[in-house]
C-alpha cells in the first residue's frame, strides 16, 4: 500500500516546521517542494524529504507532483506560507489540477491585490478607511489631498507591512512615494500605490477557518511612522457586543471575497465608528499566531487546516480558555550584534511557553521598518490576562543584547587612511 503523503510548498520559515510536525502526527509523510531547500535548516536536521523545484513555475510543480503520485498516495497539497498569499493561489491551482480539496485560486489572487480587495469589500458594504489607487507621484499627492493627511501609503501588493508607512505631511509623502516608485520594498513590491485614510484606534484581528471565527486577538505596533509589531495577545479584551461585531464583519469579508474554504485572517482597527477592516489575508498567519491560538483556546489551527486539506473532518471546538501573549524583541539601532543572551533564563520562568531568537552574534542589524526588524520573540500563557502580562514582562527583562553601530562616514574615511608607522617602528613587508 502506497504511503500517504502531504505535499507542502515552501513559504514562511516560522511555521514550516509546525506544518511538518502536524502532518506527521496525522500519519502523513511530508514532502517539501522548495526553490532552495538548504535555507530551511530543519529539513536536513530532521532527515525530511525535500525536492528542489521552482515554486513560481506552475508547470514544473505539476510535473513534480505527477512524478510523486507514481510512488505515493498524495493525500493533499498545501503551503506553509505565513506571509506570502501567492503561495496559496498556486496551491489552489495544483489542487484543482489533481482534484484535491483546496482554496479557490481566483479568490486568493483577487484578495492578494489590495485595491481589488478594497473594491470587493466596498461593494459588500464592509466598513473600511477611505482609499485611492495611484500610479505616480502626482496621483499620490492628489489622492492624499482628497483623503486628508495623515494617510497610510503602501504597495498595492505585498505583506508583512513591507513598504507601509504613515505619511504625516507633504515631505514624508513625497519621500515615501519616491521610495516605493523606485522599487524600495522587497516584499511583493508593486509600482501601484494604495493611499488610505489613517484609521486610528486599537488593532485587533480575527482568525477564521471555513466560515467560522475561531479566535480574536489584539496587537500593538511601534516605530512610527513605520508599523513594527511589538506584541500580540489572545483573546482580545472586548465586550461580548464588540466581539460579535468583529465576528459579523469578518464573515461579511469572507462572503465578499469568496473565502469560505480554509483559513483567513482579518485585521481591524477599532475606531470611533467601530471596527474598520484594514486588510484581509487569505491564509493562516505565521509567526506566533498559531501557537497563541492553541495556548489560548486549545485549537491547533495548523492541524485542523491539514485535516481540511486531506478531506477529513476538523474540530474547531475550544478545549480551554487561557490568555496567551507574545512579545517581539526589536532593536533600537542599526549595527553589528555583539551578543544576545538571557533566553535560557527567560525560558525557565513558569508560564513561558517559548523563547526564540532569530539572530546570532555578529549578525548585521539593518532595520527596514517592518516585520524583518524583529530579532526574537517570547510567548507566555496563564489563566488570567494580568498574570500572563506579568510573566511576559519578567521574561522580556531577562533578555539583553549589545549592538555596535556601523561606523559613520567620517570614521570610515579615517580607518581607510594609510597607517604611518610611529618613529622607530618597523613596518613588516610581505614578500
Amino acid at each position: 500500500m502506497a504511503t500517504r503523503a502531504l505535499i507542502l510548498l515552501e513559504g514562511h520559515r516560522s511555521v514550516g516546521l509546525l506544518y511538518i510536525k502536524a502532518a506527521q502526527r496525522l500519519g502523513l509523510h511530508p514532502i517539501i517542494l522548495a526553490a532552495d531547500p538548504a535555507q530551511y535548516d530543519y529539513l536536513a536536521a530532521g532527515s525530511l524529504e525535500a525536492i528542489r523545484v521552482d515554486t513560481d513555475d506552475l508547470d514544473a510543480l505539476i510535473r513534480e507532483c505527477s512524478q510523486l503520485r507514481a510512488t505515493y498516495d498524495i493525500a493533499g497539497i498545501t503551503g506553509f506560507s505565513g506571509l506570502d498569499e501567492s503561495i496559496y493561489a498556486t496551491v489552489g491551482k495544483l489542487c484543482r489540477h489533481f482534484d484535491l480539496p483546496g482554496p479557490n485560486p481566483t479568490s486568493i489572487e483577487q484578495c492578494c491585490d489590495k485595491f481589488t480587495q478594497r473594491q470587493l469589500l466596498a461593494a459588500a458594504g464592509v466598513p473600511m478607511p477611505a482609499y485611492r489607487l495611484a500610479a505616480d507621484a502626482t496621483e499620490v499627492e492628489s489622492s492624499a489631498t482628497e483623503i486628508g493627511l495623515p494617510v497610510i501609503v503602501k504597495p498595492a501588493v505585498g505583506s508583512g507591512s513591507c513598504g507601509v508607512r504613515l505619511c504625516r505631511n507633504a515631505d514624508e509623502l513625497a519621500e515615501h512615494t519616491a521610495f516605493l516608485l523606485s522599487g524600495g520594498p522587497t516584499c511583493g513590491s508593486s509600482p501601484r500605490i494604495l493611499i488610505e485614510e489613517f484609521a486610528q484606534g486599537p488593532q485587533c484581528s480575527a482568525d477564521t477557518m471555513g466560515n467560522e471565527v475561531i479566535a480574536v486577538g489584539a496587537a500593538d505596533f511601534d516605530c512610527p511612522p513605520h508599523f513594527v509589531v511589538r506584541g500580540s495577545i489572545f483573546p482580545a479584551l472586548l465586550t461580548d457586543r464588540e466581539h460579535k461585531r468583529i465576528a459579523d464583519v469578518s464573515l461579511s469579508c469572507l462572503r465578499a471575497l469568496d473565502l469560505a474554504w480554509g483559513p483567513a485572517n482579518i485585521e481591524f482597527r477599532w475606531t470611533e465608528r467601530g471596527p474598520v477592516v484594514i486588510e484581509v489575508n487569505p491564509r493562516l498567519p505565521g509567526w506566533t499566531t498559531p501557537r497563541l491560538i492553541q495556548l489560548a483556546y486549545g485549537i491547533d489551527p495548523i492541524a485542523e487546516h491539514l485535516k481540511l486539506v486531506i478531506g477529513e473532518e476538523w474540530d474547531l471546538r475550544r478545549k480551554h480558555s487561557q490568555t496567551a501573549a507574545a512579545r517581539f524583541l526589536v532593536p533600537d539601532r542599526d549595527g553589528i550584534l555583539d551578543w544576545i543572551d538571557g533566553d535560557s533564563r527567560a525560558a525557565a520562568i513558569p508560564g513561558v511557553a517559548e523563547v526564540k531568537l532569530y539572530v546570532e552574534p555578529k549578525t548585521p542589524i539593518i532595520r527596514k521598518g517592518d516585520f524583518r526588524d524583529t530579532i526574537g520573540h517570547i510567548i507566555a500563557a496563564s489563566p488570567s490576562r494580568a498574570e500572563t502580562e506579568a510573566i511576559l514582562q519578567r521574561a522580556v527583562d531577562l533578555i539583553s543584547w549589545s549592538i555596535t553601530p556601523f561606523p559613520t562616514l567620517g570614521e570610515q574615511k579615517q580607518s581607510a587612511a594609510p597607517h604611518l608607522p610611529a618613529p622607530g617602528q618597523v613596518t613588516p613587508v610581505n614578500g
